[in-house]
């Protein structure tokens, strides 16, 4: 499986911003999806994610209520619009893939980068 994300880019506080991936190859609709960032000189850390089975999602704190993930099940392609924009929000973004509902993720992407002026 490759995961390819893009549609990062520069925007001032208060833009919006869609991230999109790409899943190919062998690829399930129980595969649950998710987004997480990296800051410099800060850790990776878990924004939002979908599942497979139901489409449940879960987003971190910090972007409930700006964030939204969906996915395109019939084109293995999932997205990240991002609403309200900050400069904290400024990151690597790293879309991944799970197997099933639990556990580590699979597989992840290159990353795409998200910068925020203010």
């Amino acid at each position: 499986v490759q995961l390819q994300a893009s549609g990062g880019g520069l925007v001032q506080a208060g833009g919006s911003l869609r991230l999109s991936c790409i899943a190919s190859g062998r690829t399930f609709s129980s595969d649950a999806m998710g987004w997480f960032r990296q800051a410099p000189g800060k850790e990776r850390e878990f924004v939002a994610a979908i599942s497979g089975t139901y489409g449940t999602t879960n987003y971190a704190d910090s972007v409930k209520g700006r964030f939204t993930i969906s996915r395109d099940g019939a084109k293995s392609t999932f997205y990240l619009q991002m609403n309200s924009l900050k400069p904290e929000d400024t990151a690597v973004y790293y879309c991944a893939l799970r197997r099933g509902a639990r556990g580590p993720y699979d597989y992840w992407g290159r990353g795409t980068l998200v910068t925020v002026s203010s």
